[in-house]
């Protein structure tokens, strides 16, 4: 206890002041030395319960503490009284509390990385295995036609690695919140007419037909060139589903509520047991012929969601797939 320095300084002045108090006790009377000494000693008894007890209580706290910090499964314990104490054991007992959480939350991340490292790697395999076999045939065969083929094929694999390897960075960058979406006047038909427009080549090459209706003067608030990427990806999904001499639908509506644009195709729709996992993901869908890689709607929801909106798919009663985004006003 005397150890400690302030402990030591006070026992120090309170002895100076004793002896100061018993001599001039003693010099007036022999009775008041006598009484200062009474009451000296009736303090320094104070002095030293009171002090051993705080040191009791502190050493029951760093006991505590120690505990914790050993036994993942210990509580710190704060006693219902007050003082100085009590709200010292009360903030250590929040600090528990708030590092736990953090570290249950910093399990979960390293967890989800060490899934989505797996996941890239399983999903990279395929195409590389696939280049790699291609290359070796047209390394093997002498055919000019059949090089040519082979060629393309290999360029097409590097580009859907490409897209793959971006897509996975840009979400890599939106888990990390190191993007920052810049708030924006968006005028809604100005939005889905740039989209469209990336897609012309391949809506005619497929005659898929594409009917588009937005009301002039509809915004947004968001950032233009993220939510033209979400809206991108949806697209995609629904042009792949309609197929050659498909049709989609694309439809504005807004009022005092929100501001939704939905798409429909009129392909197959989804199976029941794929609408709760759409959005997952690496999710393929229950069709082995599936194409894609379970990226582009995972990444147009955290897109969306990230800036105050919300997507949802379900089948349309006419037949085909919806996807609703929707921004409340």
């Amino acid at each position: 206890m005397f150890r400690n320095r302030e402990v030591s300084r006070a026992a120090a002045c309170f002895t100076v002041i004793t002896v100061i108090s018993a001599a001039a006790g003693f010099w007036i009377h022999p009775a008041a030395g006598i009484a200062a000494l009474i009451s000296a000693a009736a303090f320094w008894a104070a002095f030293f319960v009171f002090t051993r007890e705080r040191y009791k209580k502190i050493a029951d706290i760093s006991e505590q503490i120690d505990l914790v910090l050993h036994n993942e499964d210990a509580v710190f314990i704060s006693e219902q009284e007050e003082g100085e104490l009590a709200v010292l054991k009360s903030e250590i007992r929040k600090m528990t509390f708030r590092i736990r959480e953090q570290n249950e939350a910093l399990k979960k991340e390293k967890k989800n990385l060490a899934d989505s490292l797996a996941d890239i790697a399983h999903q990279l395999r395929t195409p590389l295995t696939s280049a790699n076999m291609t290359l070796s045939l047209l390394k093997s065969n002498p055919d000019p036609t059949e090089q040519r083929v082979l060629l393309r094929e290999t360029e097409r694999l590097f580009t859907q690695m490409d897209w793959l390897l971006t897509s996975l960075l840009k979400l890599s960058r939106l888990d990390a919140g190191v993007v920052v979406f810049q708030k924006e006047q968006i005028a809604v038909d100005e939005l889905i007419n740039s989209v469209v427009q990336m897609f012309q080549i391949t809506l005619e090459l497929h005659n898929i037909s594409l009917s588009v209706e937005i009301p002039k003067g509809v915004i947004l608030q968001a950032d233009f060139r993220w939510l033209s990427e979400a809206v991108q990806n949806i697209l995609k999904n629904c042009m792949e589903s309609a197929g050659d001499d498909g049709k989609i639908e694309i439809v504005c509506v807004d009022n005092p509520l929100y501001t939704e644009i939905t798409i429909h195709d009129n392909g197959r729709g989804f199976q029941k047991e794929d609408l709760a996992n759409l959005f997952n993901r690496f999710y393929r869908g229950k069709n082995t012929d599936t194409a894609g890689y379970g990226i582009g709607l995972a990444l147009s929801k955290t897109i969306i969601v990230r800036q105050g909106g919300t997507v949802t798919a379900k089948n349309h009663p006419k037949g085909g797939a919806l996807f609703a985004i929707r921004f409340s006003k």
